[in-house]
């Protein structure tokens, strides 16, 4: 009988975890059509030259605080995504609430091919200097 509930928990909690990653996905893609999309474009695939893909993005997928600290703090100097290097600046993005950032960091880590956990506002928020 304990197994079964267990099960049960864990199945209800999964559900709840993908409900809270949907909605917060829905917020984070509204907010990145206001702050992101034009440099990033709609689809996610950056700009030749100048501004690194997002949709794919092996830089964007292997460090989950560093994506925290360049929405944050903004980022200039080169890159490599996706073996070719980039070197631009980002903005910083300081005056966005943690909600924000986690929203638009859920939005664009499970967009386009991309596939991770869900990021929360305690996340973002260990991550403020």
């Amino acid at each position: 009988m304990k197994v079964i509930f267990v099960i049960i928990i864990f199945g209800i909690g999964s559900f709840l975890v993908n409900d809270d990653l949907k909605e917060s996905m829905q917020r984070g893609k509204k907010l990145y059509n206001v702050y992101c999309m034009a440099c990033h474009m709609t689809n996610g695939d950056g700009m030749a030259g100048a501004f690194p893909p997002l949709a794919g993005s092996d830089y964007l997928m292997e460090d989950k605080k560093r994506s925290i600290k360049q929405i944050l703090y903004g980022y200039s100097g080169p890159m490599v995504v996706n073996g070719i290097t980039y070197n631009g600046n980002m903005d910083p993005f300081e005056s966005l609430e943690d909600q924000q950032i986690a929203d638009i960091l859920n939005y664009i880590r499970n967009s386009w091919g991309n596939s991770s956990k869900i990021i929360t506002a305690k996340q973002v928020k260990a991550e403020r200097k």
